[in-house]
């Protein structure tokens, strides 16, 4: 149970995060780079407020590569539909293959726990 509420914590805090970094190149494009920041702070805000405890969750059930791999995975897949959807970037081939690297990864720092079950 606490490693999908630690995986919906991590979604909801990722969506915040990408428009933070993100947002501002479509919203913003024609403010200064420091007003951006202050608004990309303020949205980041957010993320923290929901990341962190997200974290101290998932630690409990996992260890510090498994929290890392599992935000990376969450990263990908709200990226790439924030990306094509919402900044109207072309889907590329190259993101089938993140994908698939990420999925080693995955693979490769739950293995202990895949091969338990």
């Amino acid at each position: 149970m606490r490693i999908i509420i630690t995986t919906l914590l991590l979604c909801c805090s990722n969506i915040f995060m990408t428009f933070a970094w993100y947002g501002h190149l479509k919203n913003l494009s024609h403010r200064t780079w420091v007003f951006a920041a202050i608004i990309s702070w303020g949205i980041a805000l957010f993320e923290y407020l929901i990341q962190v405890p997200a974290n101290r969750i998932g630690y409990q059930v996992m260890n510090i590569g498994q929290l890392k791999i599992l935000q990376e995975v969450i990263t990908l897949s709200i990226f790439v539909p924030f990306s094509v959807l919402y900044m109207k970037e072309h889907l590329r081939m190259d993101y089938l293959w993140a994908g698939l690297c990420i999925l080693g990864a995955v693979f490769f720092i739950f293995r202990k726990k895949l091969s338990g079950i």
